[in-house]
């Protein structure tokens, strides 16, 4: 890959230099008011609609899902669109019925949360693991991949460490101004991120146009993809039968069919949009309304994000299929997924590779102050104030915020140096989903039970949290051990070890549903209506007319898409 032009290191320092003098000026304009923690770690009333759409989203996309996400565009297709498309729906559970709970038990960080609605062990558990994961899974996964992407496209050779301690300063730099710095400064990431993308997918596409002879027309280079790789274009991935290949049957481990759509999507995304701090954080800190226009808002953006980073992977994979990209295989003849958006970055021309470094770069820098300031919120307000110094002033909150995002963005950096976790050797987003997946059945079943039935109790949350995370392990890993690879609740396949699997998805779904079970049969042992159990009012739910009409749009997209590419 050739390395950058001058007007590409012009291109992105103007980036820089427009990111860091906003969140300079956002942060000067109001600094009186940053003697006030929650206003620091939340942004309290200041954040728009526009503003905390566009940081769900800046905060969301990072290098995990221009890498993984277009390399597994490659493998499969469309159908890992899923992902998104079903986000931008749990997008709307989130903010028709979720926030309004939050908001309306004055509810800042998730310890909290279970702190209010169960008990402090509970409480506790959960903001030292959540410390740990984002500090040793996703900031670390975020810096590696973000340095090992930009430092391809810089043509390698020695550049990994700078490019690492560079993107974490810069994070460190935006976070440290506050929520409110990151929120506006991520208006700007979100837009440099989508017109870098959509450059990206218009090169990517505009390349397959010229190899079948077609001329520089991008909409004929989207009409040969489907019509060279049609099953690259089916949103639901098919049940293997007898004799299918292997290939067929990695992608359905990776994505199960309409299975799928029963059990582990529906948790992922509700956890990580409905359950986590680094999310709904962005929200906490606004009136109802505000709230859910912004999350409808990250919804409907939600669903470019295919367009952005899975395109090009299917494009890479049609160009490699006919004879192109030969000078990117690995020793050996592979392509390796993982590198087909690096692939079509290489041939941008001068100018927008400097664009697409910049959007790449906002992603990251974004993912990473988003997650380090979630880290000194629940630090702040659920560790230090709570068992550290419980007289500590707003300023001096302040001021262990600030020292904790330092500290965090330094460790990351520390345990990234030499790739201390194997992060390379699994794979960023196979790291990240190892770490995250086996927890989510049982913090989301925590969380819906808690919101919505009022008889929970806290030793069923406690109960819930453990079956969640035992029976994760036990399906994924002891399942087909013990009951063989076929029940009458799931099928397990020859994966490409020769080890038989159950789809993890399938695994997330059945772990969920029994955790679902302990924790009602656990909490029918106690009282009819736990005392801490939140007052819940049908007016809370109600929604506004324009709020509505921003649900119907995103359904029907969604739909139009499903209908098309079924």
């Amino acid at each position: 890959m050739e390395k950058f032009a001058s007007v590409d290191y012009v291109i992105f320092v103007i980036y820089f230099f427009i990111v860091a003098g906003y969140g300079y000026w956002i942060y000067r304009k109001k600094t009186s008011a940053q003697s006030s923690s929650k206003d620091y770690f939340l942004a309290e009333g200041s954040l728009t609609w526009w503003a905390i759409g566009a940081s769900l989203i800046a905060s969301n996309i990072s290098a995990e899902q221009f890498i993984g996400m277009s390399g597994n565009g490659f493998e499969v297709g469309i159908a890992v669109a899923a992902y998104e498309l079903i986000a931008a729906i749990a997008l709307i559970i989130v903010a028709v019925w979720f926030i309004p709970v939050y908001l309306k038990n004055k509810i800042f960080t998730m310890p909290q949360f279970l702190n209010n609605r169960y008990n402090e062990t509970t409480s506790l558990i959960m903001a030292v693991f959540w410390l740990f994961l984002y500090v040793f899974v996703n900031l670390t996964s975020i810096l590696y991949l973000g340095a090992i992407a930009i430092s391809s496209m810089a043509g390698g050779g020695d550049s990994f460490h700078v490019i690492m301690v560079a993107l974490a300063v810069f994070a460190v730099i935006i976070t440290l101004g506050g929520m409110r710095v990151i929120g506006f400064t991520d208006v700007i990431q979100v837009v440099v991120l989508i017109i870098g993308g959509v450059a990206t997918t218009y090169v990517a596409l505009t390349l397959v146009s010229e190899h079948f002879g077609l001329g520089k027309d991008v909409l004929a280079g989207f009409n040969k993809l489907m019509e060279d790789s049609p099953n690259h274009f089916k949103m639901i991935v098919d049940k293997p039968g007898p004799g299918a290949s292997q290939e067929d049957i990695n992608k359905y481990l990776m994505l199960p069919g309409v299975g799928m759509y029963l059990a582990g999507i529906w948790i992922v995304n509700l956890n990580y949009w409905g359950c986590n701090q680094y999310i709904t954080q962005r929200a906490l800190g606004a009136d109802l309304k505000t709230a859910r226009t912004g999350i409808l808002f990250a919804g409907l953006l939600k669903l470019l994000m295919p367009i952005i980073v899975m395109l090009p992977g299917i494009a890479a994979y049609v160009l490699y299929k006919n004879g192109a990209l030969q000078q990117e295989m690995a020793p050996g003849g592979v392509f390796h997924a993982d590198n087909a958006y690096s692939a079509i970055l290489g041939y941008l021309p001068n100018g927008m590779k400097g664009l697409a470094l910049a959007a790449l770069t906002a992603a990251i820098v974004a993912g990473l102050a988003g997650k380090a300031n979630s880290i000194a919120t629940i630090f702040t307000l659920d560790i230090y104030k709570k068992y550290i110094r419980k007289e500590a002033s707003e300023a001096k909150m302040v001021w262990v915020g600030k020292i904790t995002i330092v500290v965090s963005i330094l460790v990351s950096v520390l345990f990234t140096w030499n790739d201390t976790l194997g992060i390379g050797g699994a794979g960023g987003f196979t790291f990240i989903q190892k770490y995250t997946g086996f927890i989510s059945p049982g913090v989301f079943a925590m969380f819906l039970l808690g919101m919505f039935w009022k008889r929970t109790t806290g030793p069923a949350a406690i109960t819930g949290l453990i079956t969640g995370f035992g029976l994760s392990v036990f399906f994924n890993e002891f399942a087909t051990r013990v009951f063989g690879p076929e029940t009458w609740i799931y099928t397990a396949y020859l994966n490409k070890h020769g080890m038989y699997e159950i789809p993890f998805q399938i695994c997330m779904g059945l772990a969920f549903a029994f955790t679902l079970v302990v924790m009602i049969a656990v909490s029918l042992l106690g009282p009819k209506e736990n005392p801490k159990a939140f007052e819940l009012d049908r007016r809370m739910f109600r929604v506004e007319p324009s709020v509505m009409v921003l649900i119907v749009i995103t359904l029907l997209l969604v739909t139009a898409i499903y209908v098309r590419f079924w």
